[in-house]
Order: C-alpha cells, then structure tokens, then sequence
C-alpha cells in the first residue's frame, strides 16, 4: 500500500485504475480483505467460549473503525499539510479500514454462528471443505444476489452537486449530471454513487476519486491533470470508493479468503491444501478474466464488481500459494523476514507509514519554509537528484526510506517484543 500511494502518482501502472480495468493498487484491498478472512478461522478456533468469541470480535471492529474515522474521515491532513481538523458536517464515514471492520464483523459473526460441528473424519473428497461450511457458502451467495440485484436494477435520476474542495477552481460552484436509467456501470450514473449519496451525503464523500484521471475527464490521463475545456460535470464530483454497496461486495473477497483458512485448519498435507488453493485461484481468475473481456461484468475497484472479486481472489489465492511452498517447503524463510516483520506491526506501519504519520510529523520541523524539510530534502538530493529521473527518484525513495526503512524499525520492535495489536 505504501508503494502504490507513494509512488502511484508517478508510475499510472501502480497507482489504482481510473475506472475500468485493475492496476497494482487495485490488488492492495482485496488481499487485505483476503488474508483477514484467512485468519478468521485460525484466530477464533482458539476462543472455545462463542460468547467470548463475539466480543472479541465487536471490539476489534471498533478498533478499526475508531482508527479509520481518525485516519481517513478529514481529521487528519497528513504528510503535506500541517493542520489538523474537519468540519463534522463533512466527515468522511467510509474508508480502509472501515470496509475491513465491516467485512471482518459480518464474516466473523458468521464463523461463530454457523460453523458446522462435523467431525474432521468426514473431510473425504475434493468439495468436502465445502460441504463443511455450507452455510458460509450461502450466506456468500445471498450477498452476490443482493449486490448484482441492487446494482443493476436501482433506478439512478439526475442528480447535483456543489464543488467543496477548496483547492478547486471550481469550488462553490453547481452542476447537474443527467442520469435517467439503471443497471449502468460508468462513472456518473452506477448505483454505487446514487446510494451513497442518498445514505452518506455527498459531502461525506471522497473529494478526489480516480475517475479524474479518465480520458474524459483530463488529457494528461491516465495521469492526473487540469481538466479538458468542457469536461463531463461529473468529473467534478466527489464518489466513495469504499462506499455502502461496493462494501457489501467486499464481504465476498473476506468470504474466500476463510474458505482457504479453513483448508488449512482441517487439511494437514502440504500437497492436499495446494490442490485446493491453487485449482480454486485459477478457477476464480479465469471466470473473472472471462467476464471482463466478454464485457458481461467489468473489471472495476470502485464498484468491486463481480469480476473484480474473483480476479483479485484468485491472484491473491496464488501468490498465497507460491509463498506458502517458499516459506514451508523450501524453508526460504528468510526471504521475507521484512516482510513478516512487517505483518508483525501492521497497524504500527499502516499508520505511521501508509497514513504519512511520522512524514508528517518529520515535516513539522522545517527550516523557514515549510516545504525545506528532511523528507523533501532526501526526496531532492539523494534519490531524484542522483537518478536524474523524478518518476525513478520517487520509485526508489518509497522503496529505501519508506518500505525497507520501515521493515527495519519493524524488526527492532519485534526483537523488542513490543507490538501494535488491534
């Protein structure tokens, strides 16, 4: 995440997709939501107390919330700008970690409530994990048919809106989007937007979605530009790219992510839990890469479309898999000890790092100007002034001072033992 904020602005491949389509940052949520439903079953099979198990489970959700409220709902502006603050009729609801609290609490309460009680003796056959949680599989399904029903049968009118990004050149100023229709999946007119407007408030949404970036919108896309001479109105407009709807089908990627905990629960082979992971990550992308090119479903973040989910799913299910035969078959362990030490304080470095935390507090000591500081100086002189190559230089600075710097201190903390838990 860290490198696709980063570094995203200048390298268009690693930064999200402004609509269609799914670059690197697109793959960041979706493996998030995967290897929390992952852990779901390993975490809760060691609370025997199903009470217990549930507030664990409601505490941890309002962990997440509190810290994604904070982080992403406008209270704080960090790395860039030194102020703090937000008007509370403009907070932003949704976020990061909102979605993973909303995902994790839904397919958590259903781990504790609808875990079936046969004996591991009846694991016999390929389909037999399935057959074991059932009931996870429907409760699944009764989301996928909620979400496709909502998002192609919801009738979206026109609609209208007032420019708040005070950076705007615009700001202040009012335009309509024609509408009219349902069951469409551009920018102005999908049921994502139209639900979150009417439940959130347009206010509380994401002032800079990527759309801006679409060919419609700028010249300069798929980079970020000035806005053509008679842009569409809507490319004006705030969207919530971690909305109400968009979330609800995120439940889905949480969903798989448990089926593979649970093949690693109650399968003990190495060969036995491969062949289920790695035939059902296939399965799950070619379906997805099928329904994009056959244009039936799209690939798109922002709506998290079906599609989307299975590709996402299904990469994210083999790249498990590939470091699972790294890590405990081969014993290459030491390969990604940045990056276990990096799991170990995730919270640590997603807030301090990802969020721009300690940037922003390294650019609070400057000198007379508030843009003469050690981080823009490092920036400057050692990664895009030796390189001579500001796409480079910034590729480079997030990769050495960001991501390394932070799996180092990672690692002092864990040979410390001390550890941000949630």
């Amino acid at each position: 995440m860290i490198l696709v904020d980063d570094a995203g602005g200048e390298w268009p491949m690693i930064g999200h997709a402004p609509w269609h389509g799914c670059n690197l940052a697109d793959f960041v949520m979706p493996f998030f939501l995967f290897i929390v439903g992952m852990a779901i079953p390993l975490a809760l099979k060691r609370i025997p107390s199903r009470g217990e198990a549930v507030m664990k489970v409601v505490f941890r959700t309002l962990k997440l919330l509190f810290w994604g409220l904070l982080l992403q709902g406008g209270y704080s502006h960090a790395p860039d700008n030194l102020s703090y603050g937000v008007d509370v009729t403009m907070i932003r609801f949704c976020g990061i970690l909102q979605r993973i609290a909303f995902a994790y609490l839904v397919v958590a309460l259903a781990e504790i409530f609808l875990k079936d009680a046969q004996p591991e003796a009846t694991l016999a056959g390929h389909f037999s994990v399935f057959r074991l949680y059932c009931w996870h599989w429907l409760v699944g399904g009764c989301i996928l048919v909620v979400y496709l029903a909502l998002l192609y049968r919801t009738y979206v009118p026109d609609w209208q809106f007032t420019v708040q990004n005070k950076d705007s050149v615009d700001y202040g100023k009012a335009f309509t989007v024609a509408c009219n229709m349902r069951g469409k999946l551009d920018p102005p007119c999908n049921a994502v937007g139209y639900i979150d407007r009417q439940v959130l408030g347009i206010d509380r949404m994401y002032q800079r979605p990527a759309w801006r970036r679409t060919k419609a919108c700028t010249e300069n896309s798929p980079y970020e530009g000035p806005f053509k001479p008679g842009a569409p109105s809507w490319c004006h407009a705030p969207f919530e790219p971690e909305g109400i709807l968009s979330s609800i089908s995120a439940i889905l990627s949480t969903i798989i992510g448990v089926h593979f905990g649970h093949v690693l629960v109650h399968l003990k082979g190495h060969s036995e839990r491969l062949k289920q992971w790695i035939i059902m990550g296939f399965a799950l992308l070619i379906l997805g890469i099928l329904l994009h090119f056959t244009h039936a479903i799209p690939l798109n973040k922002q709506l998290y479309t079906f599609s989307y989910v299975c590709v996402t799913s299904g990469v994210a299910a083999l790249v498990f898999s590939a470091i699972y035969i790294m890590v405990d078959i081969w014993d290459l362990k030491y390969i990604f000890l940045p990056l276990k030490w990096i799991g170990m304080n995730a919270m640590l470095v997603y807030v301090m790092a990802a969020e721009g935390i300690f940037a922003g507090f390294i650019n609070g000591w400057y000198y007379k100007d508030p843009h003469n500081t050690l981080v823009y100086w490092i920036k400057k002189h050692v990664f895009i002034g030796v390189w001579h190559s500001r796409k480079v230089g910034i590729l480079l600075y997030v990769i050495f001072a960001e991501i390394l710097f932070w799996a180092v201190i990672a690692g002092i903390l864990h040979r410390l033992g001390i550890y941000w838990k949630l």
